[in-house]
């Protein structure tokens, strides 16, 4: 591999300087220096200077907005990216953590053609690398794979003996818009409003220099970037075809500046790839690799994201369609072409009360993909039936126009090249008097390939490239006109699409909603009564500090919804055990008790009811809780001895799915390392969280989404290491859609290979320590026969303490097992259970029975009920003190066991309920 020194032949072509200073950010020559140049000129290279003197002629193209000083804000403080200065006015997309974040749509109309360090769009799947301005000139990076002369230089090295350019590119994330489709249909990305779109300088090295010096092979056909930053599935990793890496109208370069400025660290510090005119995906940043191949990348990141599935396939289809992913006829490189309104803004009014003649005027941005430019932009205030020109200005034009080899931010600025890189903008003046008699107005642009935005929206499973007519709906209010944009972004409330929504509407109807003639109405949702969790009379404030002070076994305090509840005199009867509170003493623990816990337990909770915690506090709390997931993801995870915490969320990766039924699989999971134990005692179970893959919130990759938690007894024995198995019963939406199904487990199956998702624990009441010694709710008793009674699903707990019986030849306790289903194709765990039932001998007795048998069956037959565990298991009577009966199943199941135990003569204090 060659190595890049500075005594390395140069490609550097002579500069010459800029002769005006801008009133804001001013363009220095940072290129003029001598091939022996000093270390301390070196430096200077990248250094962000500015130049005194006086402005001799305005330059003629636009010059970057200054940007506001920024610092770490307070959520940042508690996460990786604890030492990146950010602007607050960004819009979260996903929580605190990952960054992924857009401005306020009229920030970004304000700050016009070029966009801020501070408010530029930014797409992060993970934490974001720290590099010191101390290292920058000494970033390394290769060019590899198929060339001639494999490259291994340094960032100062890039900068000495290559020609440096600076272009106007737009960025545009693959998701913009994306909130539209959400409303819709829920897809696999989080939501994204208008304005995942920026535009800005970029210095540094056209990316056909660097491939032209490796010298690409013949058969290479792709260009594979790789970045540093360090991500659950790997580094982040894609590719483009080689012939537009070569191609100068493809203006790709390796880019250390923005906006005259090193890069800042969301946005690559200190390089990375710009791809003009296609998504923001591959633009890769903090650059590590680039490698020249026959064949694209096999990325998780590249296969599994920035893609458009065929609008057919649901996202539970795509979960198992791994061939699908990697069809490359489905990657998105070139954007589509898109349109957007900045003015007027989301609920802005406008009066009519001025003349008749008044005109607004609206405004928006515009921009298509490959080089391609917007020729057009059309708008109809009839849905179509006509339309009217807008005026379309072109601000990249305006570089055109400088001198011959002119410099700006030590790049040549560089603009012989046809192809267009930027956005465009557009404005139309509608007089108010037609504006009046209108009820919607549409917008659509058209590209120079006479590509035009479509009528309605193309959903897919990802939700990328939305790009419908961008619609305004117009009320009339009180000698007003409100405007109503589609949709806000993040989890942000407002738009017509949601309020339609909420009406009934059906906004898949091809007219945006409205009921149209011969179409069936919705029936509206009807509202539920919420159930009160808080006691009126309490109006104590607790600060963050005194439920700081109940984190512990005593006095376990615990919030839900910004209320405090003492969890003491439930320690006892909890049925998940006193552990359920305790490893919750101290936090936030709204997403579990309300994913959890029934409408009946909610109308408990006045009576543990003990204040409110302060704003402040609770705005501190969660920006702990939001740091949590990753705190457990790093290094401390990865070495620790035990898997499963109490108060903290791990990470594990999806590694496999195995069918065992028609309708249940065992989901298999990674741990940290091949050691690492899973650390469940037996007869307890785990919490296990992911985000919803049909969540409008959800991130391929990167986090983000709804929480969905449920509780699940891993088959893997608690001291297995390196990995762990979960069966699961999966529950179907019918294919009506009137039946729901499962939520958890419908989101568990469509969740990729590869994919994080997040346990906690242990939990519950009971715990088997062995030789016929058991706890219950912390009470020691001793057993001498299990009756274990169970259905589907519901195996997995009795599975784990009958294991551990018979694996032990000591042990003496004997055990009934009696497993209820519909079909002999319904019993789980078959093959290990009369496994179990053979080694234990006298030990172990199963029975299964069945409900729906076929003609052959020689078991029991019919459900579970008083008669067949009289039979079986028989009234209780004083020698049955050391029996206890073990149930898991389905809620109504559960219930059935009840009543028949209790009219049999078993008292609460002999049945466990997991």
């Amino acid at each position: 591999m060659e190595v890049i020194s500075p005594s390395a032949h140069s490609m550097k072509e002579p500069t010459t300087k800029f002769l005006f200073s801008p009133p804001t950010t001013p363009p220095p020559s940072t290129m003029a220096h001598s091939r022996n140049i000093q270390n301390q000129e070196k430096d200077s290279l990248i250094t962000n200077t500015s130049s005194d003197s006086l402005t001799l002629t305005p330059p003629p193209y636009p010059l970057p907005p200054k940007p506001r000083p920024i610092s770490v804000i307070p959520e940042d403080l508690k996460t990786p990216d604890n030492h990146v200065e950010r602007d607050p006015r960004l819009i979260r997309l996903t929580g605190i953590h990952p960054f992924n974040v857009e401005p306020p749509l009229s920030a970004l109309y304000e700050e016009g053609f070029l966009t801020s360090r501070n408010l530029h769009y930014v797409r992060n799947h993970g934490p974001v690398p720290r590099v010191e301005d101390s290292e920058v000139l000494d970033w390394e990076f290769t060019v590899e794979g198929m060339v001639d002369r494999p490259v291994s230089m340094k960032l100062r090295h890039l900068i000495m003996d290559y020609k440096q350019v600076t272009y106007p590119i737009t960025l545009v994330c693959a998701g913009n818009r994306r909130k539209e489709q959400n409303v819709v249909r829920k897809t696999k990305g989080f939501s994204w409003g208008a304005a995942g779109v920026s535009t800005a300088l970029w210095t540094g090295v056209a990316l056909a220099d660097l491939l032209a010096r490796a010298g690409p092979k013949r058969g290479a056909r792709y260009v594979r970037l790789e970045g540093a930053d360090n991500l659950p599935k790997g580094s982040y990793e894609t590719s483009i075809k080689l012939a537009w890496a070569m191609d100068p109208e493809r203006g790709v370069m390796v880019a250390y500046k923005m906006n005259g400025e090193l890069l800042h660290p969301d946005h690559g510090k200190p390089l990375r790839v710009v791809i003009p005119g296609q998504i923001g995906g591959r633009s890769v940043k903090w650059l590590k690799r680039i490698i020249v191949s026959s064949t694209p990348s096999e990325n998780w990141y590249h296969i599994y994201d920035n893609r458009v599935l065929p609008t057919m396939i649901t996202p539970e289809e795509s979960a198992n369609l791994a061939e699908t992913w990697k069809d490359e006829r489905y990657a998105i490189y070139d954007l589509n072409t898109n349109s957007a309104v900045f003015c007027p803004a989301h609920d802005e009014t406008v009066s009519l009360m001025a003349s008749e003649e008044e005109v607004y005027k609206f405004k928006g941005y515009a921009y298509a993909g490959g080089g391609k430019r917007v020729s057009r932009m059309e708008v109809t205030l009839d849905q179509g039936k006509t339309w009217m020109l807008a005026n379309i200005t072109y601000p990249e034009d305006q570089y055109r126009l400088a001198p011959e080899a002119e410099t700006l931010f030590g790049g040549q600025l560089d603009m012989s090249r046809e192809s267009c890189l930027c956005w465009c903008f557009w404005d139309i003046g509608i007089p108010l008097s037609r504006l009046e008699n209108a009820k919607d107005v549409l917008f659509r642009a058209m590209d120079e390939a006479m590509m035009v935005q479509p009528r309605d929206m193309y959903w897919s499973v990802l939700g990328m490239m939305n790009n419908p007519w961008f619609r305004l709906v117009i009320h009339r209010e009180a000698g007003s006109l409100r405007f109503e944009h589609p949709t806000q972004p993040a989890l942000m409330a407002g738009g017509w699409m949601e309020r339609v929504k909420k009406e009934g509407g059906n906004l898949a109807n091809g007219f945006w909603g409205e009921k149209v003639s011969g179409e069936v109405e919705a029936a509206k949702p009807q509202g539920t009564k919420e159930v009160s969790m808080v006691n009126s009379q309490v109006e104590r404030h607790i600060t963050l500090e005194e439920l700081g002070q109940h984190d512990g076994e005593d006095e376990p305090w615990f919030v839900v919804d910004g209320q405090v509840y003492d969890g003491t005199k439930f320690l006892e009867g909890h049925p998940g055990g006193e552990i359920s509170i305790i490893s919750a003493a101290g936090q936030d623990a709204t997403d579990e008790f309300l994913a959890i816990h029934s409408e009946n337990a909610k109308a408990m909770m006045p009576g543990y009811h003990i204040g409110t915690l302060d704003s402040t506090s609770l705005a501190r709390l969660k920006s702990l809780e939001d740091a949590q997931p990753d705190s457990s993801s790093s290094s401390s995870q990865s070495s620790r001895a035990v898997f499963l915490q109490p108060k903290v969320w791990s990470k594990a990766v999806l590694s496999s799915k195995k069918p065992i039924s028609s309708d249940s699989k065992i989901f298999s999971f990674t741990l940290d390392h091949p050691a690492q134990t899973i650390g469940l005692p037996v007869g307890q179970h785990l919490m296990m969280r992911l985000r919803d893959p049909d969540s409008s919130t959800y991130s391929q990759g990167g986090g983000g989404g709804e929480s969905i938690i449920r509780a699940y007894t891993p088959i893997s024995e608690g001291s297995s290491t390196g990995d762990m198995h979960v069966l699961v019963k999966i529950y179907p939406s019918s294919p009506d859609g009137l039946t729901k199904g499962g939520k958890m487990t419908q989101a568990l199956d469509r969740l990729p290979l590869g994919s994080v998702v997040e346990f906690k624990g242990p939990v519950g009441k009971f715990e088997y320590r062995g030789r016929g010694i058991c706890t219950i709710g912390g009470r020691e008793r001793r057993v001498t026969k299990f009756v274990m009674v169970c259905a589907g699903s519901g195996i997995t707990p009795i599975y784990q303490v009958l294991r551990a019986v018979i694996n032990d030849e000591q042990d003496e306790t004997r055990c009934l097992v009696i497993d209820g289903n519909r079909t002999e194709g319904d019993i789980l765990c078959r093959d290990e259970l009369e496994d179990l039932e053979r080694r234990g001998k006298d030990r172990c007795k199963v029975l299964y029975t069945l409900s729906q048998p076929s003609e052959g069956w020689k078991g029991a037959r019919g459900r579970m009920d008083g008669n067949l565990f009289e039979k079986e298991v028989g009234r209780r009577c004083e020698e049955e003190d050391d029996t206890l009966v073990l149930v898991c199943g389905p809620e109504g199941m559960e219930r059935g066991v009840r009543r028949a135990f209790e009219g049999l003569g078993w008292g609460e204090e002999d049945l466990v309920f997991f």
